[in-house]
């Protein structure tokens, strides 16, 4: 993570198209704001858009925007994303997930740094750094026409990987730790910290990866008013979570890899 970490400092130290890849929940979104915090654009708003949570017009339009009349509830002139977050970061979660015919359009934008409202004949120029993530292997995308080569390309200049949660087991105890102290309540005549069973948690599978984690720990916060959290509430807030078996060989994978860190 740390390498990660480094990568991603540099990074927004350009405006090259930045394309993060990993599983649900491991922080693709949080890693893409640390990028932006740390780059020129700091001081302007991070605009997040979830293509796989909008048909494809309304998506369309939610980037490109639109003119008046140019649909039935297009009332007024609606100014689109891309110029909305003129000189800032705009954020395309799940890319992956955007639909053929809005990514030969969004390619144009990249390519030109134009763009063009719906029902309008004329272009808009852009200032906008681009940061896109999906939890899809886009190159089996790719080969499978689901997603287009070199819309590909133009966003994957760097790619960043967010590993899974159970691959840094390490990282547990700093991200439980402070999410504990969050979440507790902390009147002044009461103490605000909770000790958790890390070791609980460490060996827990996490297929939900940090988005789980910060869920648990509320969980347990939410259950106990002592300082202590025992392990007795961490299974029993577990419990129907993780009834899905690993395979044999996953199950050897991770446990020599827990094994071989701890030696080192």
């Amino acid at each position: 993570m740390l390498r990660l970490l480094d990568q991603a400092k540099m990074v927004a130290l350009s405006d090259v198209s930045v394309l993060i890849n990993g599983q649900s929940g491991t922080g693709k979104e949080v890693l893409a704001q640390a990028i932006h915090g740390a780059s020129s654009c700091a001081k302007k708003a991070f605009i997040a858009i979830n293509c796989a949570a909008f048909p494809e017009q309304l998506l369309e339009s939610e980037l490109f925007g639109h003119v008046n009349g140019v649909f039935t509830d297009a009332v007024s002139n609606q100014e689109g994303l891309f110029q909305a977050v003129a000189g800032s970061t705009l954020f395309l979660d799940e890319i992956g997930d955007m639909p053929l015919s809005l990514q030969v359009k969004l390619l144009r934008v990249l390519q030109e740094r134009k763009v063009r409202p719906l029902g309008s004949n004329r272009d808009l120029g852009i200032d906008v750094c681009i940061i896109s993530a999906t939890h899809r292997d886009l190159p089996k995308a790719m080969a499978k026409n689901e997603f287009r080569e070199d819309l590909y390309y133009r966003l994957n200049v760097v790619n960043l990987k967010i590993p899974v949660l159970n691959e840094r087991t390490e990282d547990i105890p700093l991200l439980a730790n402070p999410f504990a102290t969050h979440v507790r309540p902390a009147p002044q005549d009461r103490w605000c910290a909770v000790s958790l069973p890390m070791k609980r948690l460490i060996t827990a599978s996490w297929p939900g990866n940090v988005r789980q984690l910060v869920n648990a720990i509320e969980r347990f916060v939410a259950l106990t008013s002592a300082p202590v959290i025992g392990e007795a509430l961490v299974e029993q807030a577990l419990e129907g979570e993780n009834t899905a078996l690993p395979t044999f060989v996953e199950a050897c994978n991770h446990f020599e890899l827990y094994y071989l860190r701890k030696l080192l």
